[in-house]
């Protein structure tokens, strides 16, 4: 019999939080961090963001994980938008008090679902629609009906206002999904795994997942980047309030990574969809300014930590130039993230392997 490990002799540190820690192995995606590289299976982030739906991205995720309605993904995204509209009556019936989060959770635990591997489809096809009419509901507004034979950006903008969007919007947001699908064993994914290799359906993993994604840590960058941008107000006031704001200690929001010593390529992928909404919004070129001023005090603060411009700062400016509401941003991070999610649950059930790591006791002992 082969003697268990004895985890007073492993090396991990757990006050890194795993960091260093190989907990599985994927064909999903790969982050590079040391030359700012991300790829999602054999392509680079910036050979699918902008050049393709969210579908198509998702289609490319999901080679290999034999998925009922994975090679015509429009439609079967479709086809389950129209499915999940059946559960906005309970949310419009819940707790005012639910936040669009919570709200979006319960409609996620409410979907009829089978329990088998298709319901990757009818989960990530839903979750916009549960997004749309959370959102509403909490608006005081009705929820609007999906539109089956629209793309998922355009239809989720829709679903939104009430409104077609400008396909200069919908192509902004499509890169914004495409750019957030999977990103490696973050604390969500990771959680999503864990759940998934006990055997348990994609529904509960999913929800682990989004559990992970609430804690602040991991899903509420965005959001404050616009009020940093917002107290700033002005490219001239940029450089005094970056310094008194470092000055005082304080987290410059959007800047550094824990995985990214260098530019995180998605930044650069978002910028280049700003660009393309035209140059004359007036918190674009705040925004740049803000970004040129903080990296330069940044270098100045601390010469020997590379500290550079994250997803997190163009997720912001971009989703807050084609109207999203700031507070849907963790929301519609969840909707970009969940086909990623799904993936790794049914790529990790593919091994059959319980995950089951050991912790080191550093309690009292007996006498």
């Amino acid at each position: 019999m082969t003697e268990a490990p004895n985890p007073a002799h492993m090396t991990p540190d757990p006050t890194a939080g795993l960091e260093g820690v190989v907990a599985a192995t994927t064909r999903l995606s790969d982050v590079d961090g040391r030359n700012g590289i991300l790829i999602l299976r054999g392509k680079r982030i910036e050979e699918l963001a902008g050049t393709m739906p969210f579908e198509s991205a998702v289609q490319h995720l999901w080679q290999d994980l034999d998925l009922a309605g994975a090679s015509s993904l429009p439609q079967a995204f479709g086809e389950a938008r129209r499915a999940a509209f059946a559960v906005v009556p309970l949310l419009e019936t819940a707790s005012r008090n639910l936040t669009v989060f919570e709200r979006i959770e319960l409609g996620l635990a409410a979907l009829p679902l089978t329990g088998g591997r298709g319901d990757a489809v009818a989960i990530s096809g839903g979750l916009p629609v549960l997004l749309a009419a959370s959102h509403r509901i909490a608006c005081d507004a009705l929820p609007i009906a999906p539109d089956s034979t629209l793309e998922t950006a355009t239809d989720l903008l829709r679903m939104l206002t009430g409104e077609l969007p400008p396909a200069a919007h919908a192509d902004a947001l499509n890169r914004y999904l495409v750019t957030i699908l999977d990103h490696g064993l973050n604390a969500s994914t990771f959680a999503a795994r864990v759940i998934g290799s006990t055997q348990a359906d994609l529904k509960q993993a999913v929800l682990g997942a989004m559990g992970a994604l609430s804690g602040p840590l991991h899903g509420g960058a965005p959001g404050p980047v616009l009020d940093m941008i917002d107290a700033i107000g002005r490219p001239e006031n940029a450089e005094s309030w970056i310094t008194a704001a470092l000055a005082r200690k304080e987290r410059l929001m959007g800047f550094g990574h824990r995985i990214y010593r260098t530019r995180d390529p998605r930044a650069d992928v978002l910028t280049a969809g700003l660009r393309l909404l035209g140059p004359d919004n007036p918190k674009v070129r705040l925004a740049e300014e803000i970004e040129a001023a903080a990296l330069a005090a940044l270098k100045r603060a601390k010469p020997d930590r590379p500290l550079d411009t994250n997803v997190e700062f163009y997720t912001a400016v971009l989703l807050d130039a084609i109207g999203v509401d700031r507070s849907l941003f963790t929301p519609l991070f969840a909707a970009g993230r969940t086909p990623g999610w799904c993936a790794h649950v049914l790529e990790q059930q593919q091994s059959g392997k319980l995950i089951r790591p050991s912790s080191r006791y550093v309690g009292p002992t007996p006498a």
